[in-house]
This record gives C-alpha cells, sequence and structure tokens, in this order.
C-alpha cells in the first residue's frame, strides 16, 4: 500500500498513509500534520519513498516513519524524553517533539556535522520548528550514535533510523525502566526492524517485527 500513498501536499500524503492503514492513530497523523516534509526533504517530499540527502545519507518513506511513531507510541507521552538516532533531515525528530509536546525533549544525533546544521536549519524554516529550537525541546548535537548520548540519558523512547550491525548495549542501558527502542539491525545480508522493550525491572525483552533496508549505522566518514 505504500506505493499508493504519495501526495501532492503534506495534508493529502498523511491523509493517503492514513486511508491505507500506514498511520492507524490519530496522535500520530497529527503530528505528521504539523511537519512539512518539504522543509526537510531536497526533492519529491510528498512521495511514500526514501529520498536522498547527501552525505550517503537518506530521509526515510514517510511510512516507515509512521510506524516508528506507532511502535514507540506507548512512550511518546507528554514530557517523555526521547533520543533519535542517525537524525539526518530532522523531520522525524520533529515529528517526535510534538507527539512529546512542549514539556518534553527530543534529541537528535548525527556523527556528520553538516547533517547536525542542515537538521537545525529545516527545522528553522517553520515558527513551530524555530520554538522547538529556541526552548531546547529539541536539540541537534554531533556524536556516535551507537554510544547514544548518555548526557540527557535515560530515555522513554530511542528510534534509530540506521542499520545497526549489532544490538548496541549502550543503547539499551540509556532506556528507562519502562523505555522502548525502534532499531533496524543488520542480519546477515538482510535487516529486520527491532523492538528492544526495557521492563520496569530492568529486563530487556527484544521482537523482530518486519524485514527493511537502511542506510548502515556507520563510522563517520574521514574530514
Amino acid at each position: 500500500m505504500a506505493w499508493r500513498s504519495s501526495g501532492t501536499s503534506n495534508e493529502s500524503l498523511v491523509a493517503n498513509l492514513a486511508r491505507n492503514g500506514l498511520i492507524t492513530d490519530n496522535r500520530v497523523k497529527e503530528a505528521m500534520m504539523k511537519v512539512d516534509r518539504a522543509h526537510y526533504a531536497p526533492s519529491s517530499a510528498y512521495e511514500d519513498s526514501p529520498q536522498p540527502i547527501g552525505h550517503r545519507a537518506t530521509i526515510s518513506a514517510p511510512h516507515m516513519h509512521a510506524s516508528a511513531c506507532e511502535t514507540l507510541l506507548p512512550h511518546l507521552t507528554p514530557g517523555a524524553r526521547v533520543l533519535d538516532v542517525g537524525s539526518g533531515s530532522g523531520y522525524l525528530t520533529a515529528v517526535l517533539a510534538n507527539l512529546v509536546g512542549p514539556s518534553g525533549t527530543v534529541i537528535g544525533i548525527d556523527h556528520i556535522q553538516p547533517l547536525v546544521d542542515m537538521a537545525a536549519h529545516n527545522m528553522a524554516k517553520s515558527e513551530e520548528g524555530r520554538k522547538m529550537l529556541d526552548s531546547g525541546q529539541v536539540k541537534f548535537v554531533k556524536g556516535d550514535g551507537r554510544k547514544g548520548w548518555p548526557e540527557a540519558a535515560p530515555y522513554d523512547a530511542i528510534h534509530v533510523g540506521a542499520a545497526a550491525a549489532e544490538h548496541h548495549q549502550a543503547l539499551a542501558d540509556q532506556l528507562k525502566a519502562p523505555g522502548r527502542m525502534f532499531v533496524p539491525v543488520e542480519e546477515g545480508h538482510m535487516q529486520h526492524i527491532y523492538v528492544v522493550d526495557k521492563k520496569e525491572d530492568g529486563s530487556v525483552e527484544k521482537k523482530k517485527l518486519y524485514g527493511v533496508q537502511y542506510v548502515p549505522l556507520t563510522d563517520a566518514p574521514p574530514e
């Protein structure tokens, strides 16, 4: 159904995703309506497909962003703290910020400084985005996302936007108990989305969802 969900505007894109069952929760629909994808995708902003943003990175397809938000939604409550690993264009960081509200915090981390700068620039294109940056509700930082961002841990939810070569313990360690992570993991020649739940007692449960194709979570390129 994803290929039928493209639109000619942000509103029609999100409406088509909902009509095709790729968005099922009104909170996610409203949050995606508030963030104009054209501010974050350099071309074909309203197609339901991944788009290159430079530096061998992409902005994921809208249906994947919707899936990530709906999977993490029980932990995206008002005031929640979220880490967005491989934040890239900053689009999903902005959607997550709308879900956790002004009392919440979302940290977007990327290992390429031009992408960190791009994300902040993209978010500043809207008045609401500028407010999120100015208030500290959203912060973009440069760092190795495989190690998380311990300065702001623990997190209610962690989203990983690139395929990890393994289950990185540092990320699970930075989850609250309870907390949830959405992460693509490489397995041989395949990649699968995993939901990693940290329970109240601190135990961790991993559940495989479905196959995907993401760019890899790697070392930063040499400068």
